[in-house]
């Protein structure tokens, strides 16, 4: 079982780890870390390194796909090549997920339009945009019968022994869950929005809003933006009729 684990310049970390020490003691697994091309990537922390071990031709049909979040996730949402292997891999995947911000690369090729997906807190705005259904106070959210959304960074855990479950079976999901230790008991209780006071979110934002108000996270916020609201334009002129009673699709657009 081949599982294809996306790593672009400027993930999150605990997103892709949380899950990879889930799924890779499932019976038969192959884990490949993919990207463009093969080699370190840099974590958001910019001093963490993990090494890409294939390429997107090279893994074009996984069994699963994860997606990571991080503070560059909008950054690579807009990268084309990566856009059409997540399209391309989906359509023979047994399993197309993301983790935190990782769904915002789902949203922008296309797969979560019309259904319930989930993220990070903050970013569940930019999902609204392409047409999703942000879902704020679920951990793990299934968008149909294989596409799987979890909120951010350590939910991943959690996504990847759901999908041990599913896969692999409860017996085998409890077996890693407990060869993980993964028995949590923070010593804090404001890990979500519902819970966290008003000074911890202030803090909270601000200590993310540092990584996002550099310029090329606020030029791919808004270029992202306006590729979500052209495509919203071009899909209502697609549903209207012309004056001879046809689609806008039955011209073609020409491009200067």
């Amino acid at each position: 079982m081949q599982i294809a684990i996306m790593l672009y310049p400027g993930f999150t970390a605990l997103d892709f780890i949380g899950p990879y020490e889930s799924l890779r003691y499932l019976p038969d697994a192959e884990v490949r870390f993919v990207w463009h091309e093969t080699g370190p990537i840099a974590a958001d922390s910019r001093v963490l390194l993990v090494g890409a071990t294939h390429t997107f031709d090279e893994t074009p049909s996984p069994e699963i796909v994860l997606i990571p979040g991080g503070f560059s996730t909008i950054e690579h949402a807009r990268d084309e090549a990566v856009l059409d292997w997540v399209r391309s891999a989906h359509q023979t995947s047994t399993w197309t997920t993301s983790v935190c911000s990782g769904s915002v690369i789902l949203a922008a090729a296309g797969l979560l339009e019309g259904k319930r997906a989930t993220s990070h807190w903050a970013a569940l705005p930019v999902l609204r945009t392409f047409g999703a259904k942000p879902v704020g106070d679920e951990r793990i959210v299934p968008a149909d019968d294989k596409t799987v959304t979890c909120a951010g960074v350590s939910a991943g855990i959690d996504l990847g022994l759901w999908l041990a479950g599913r896969i692999g079976g409860e017996a085998k999901a409890k077996a890693i869950q407990l060869s993980m230790e993964y028995d949590p008991q923070p010593p804090f209780d404001s890990g979500h929005m519902s819970k966290a006071s008003a000074s911890t979110k202030a803090t909270a934002t601000a200590m993310m809003g540092k990584e996002l108000a550099r310029p090329a996270a606020l030029a791919a916020t808004g270029g992202l933006l306006w590729d979500a609201a052209l495509q919203r334009i071009r899909r209502g002129k697609r549903n209207q009729p012309d004056k001879e009673g046809q689609g806008a699709l039955a011209r073609p657009i020409r491009r200067k």
